[in-house]
């Protein structure tokens, strides 16, 4: 299901912003984006994003910036300028124009490992940091969690409201079906009556044709178990082990009713009504994948 949720927390050392963005998925994809110096925790923030999501393309960001007298921590790593240095001015010689030192610098700071972090200082606030920066990920999937309920609401009332337009439909079906059974019945008598007549006549074989043509167009089992499930559909989404692919099993079953419905009918009224009850079908269908 989509979802999105941003927290910021904030502390005396640092501030973390984190951001959470899903859409709808089978399966969970995560990307995460973090600063490269909690790269050897990023299995930890995996797990806490797969407990909380269970399902979904997810991409969350995590940015990370220092307070106060907490930034006083980072260095210039001054091997690693130099190496860049010497590297961009013998670069500007050979290709025969002049920089200035100054350009070189700072075209130099801004590569990458140009800075480190103070180890004593990292060590003494890593464990209160990392405290930090789990509070502002559990608030933005709480976040995100809140949006797909949300969401999940309004599938939910989707839901009712194609269960109860297919119901509707059906009491259609079967009102059609009280006009359909007098003409099934004169168009058995007319075939009873040639077979009778007929020098041929073999009542046995008449008594299986007749069970075969009752059951051929008989819906009235069909409907029954229609209406079961639409009944238990609803039920299902009601509680508490409710989930996509359940509810899609559910519908699978309502369609190969409906279809059965359509076919033994022989009567273009009843298919009409058919195709309506497909059509909403199909929207159930197309939101169970949204659902986890």
């Amino acid at each position: 299901m989509t979802g999105f949720g941003k927290a910021t927390v904030e502390s005396d050392t640092i501030s973390v912003s984190a951001e959470i963005k899903s859409l709808n998925s089978k399966f969970l994809d995560i990307y995460c984006r973090i600063p490269r110096t909690y790269s050897e925790r990023e299995i930890e923030i995996r797990n806490q994003i797969t407990q909380a999501l269970e399902r979904g393309k997810v991409e969350f960001n995590l940015n990370i910036a220092p307070i106060g007298e907490s930034s006083a921590g980072t260095i210039v790593n001054r091997a690693v300028v130099k190496a860049y240095f010497r590297d961009l001015e013998k670069t500007a010689q050979e290709l025969s124009f002049d920089a200035s030192p100054t350009e070189l610098l700072r075209m130099a700071l801004q590569m990458p490992n140009t800075y480190l972090t103070d180890a004593s200082t990292n060590e003494q606030q890593t464990a209160q940091d990392w405290a930090v920066i789990q509070q502002a990920v559990r608030a933005a999937l709480e976040k995100c969690n809140e949006f797909r309920l949300q969401e999940g609401q309004v599938l939910e009332n989707i839901f009712r409201q194609s269960i109860e337009r297919i119901s509707h439909l059906l009491a259609q079906v079967a009102e059609l079906d009280k006009d359909r059974i007098p003409a099934v019945r004169e168009r058995l008598r007319k075939n009873v009556r040639d077979l009778v007549e007929n020098e041929n006549f073999d009542p046995n074989r008449f008594e299986q044709e007749l069970i075969y043509f009752i059951e051929k167009f008989d819906i009235s089992e069909e409907k029954v178990r229609l209406q079961n499930h639409l009944t238990y559909f609803v039920e299902t989404l009601q509680s508490k082990d409710s989930n996509g692919k359940k509810l899609n099993f559910i519908a699978q079953e309502m369609g190969r009713e409906i279809n059965t419905i359509g076919s033994k009918a022989n009567d273009a009224g009843i298919q009409r009504v058919v195709v309506e009850m497909k059509d909403e079908l199909e929207k159930i269908k197309e939101q169970t994948a949204n659902i986890i």
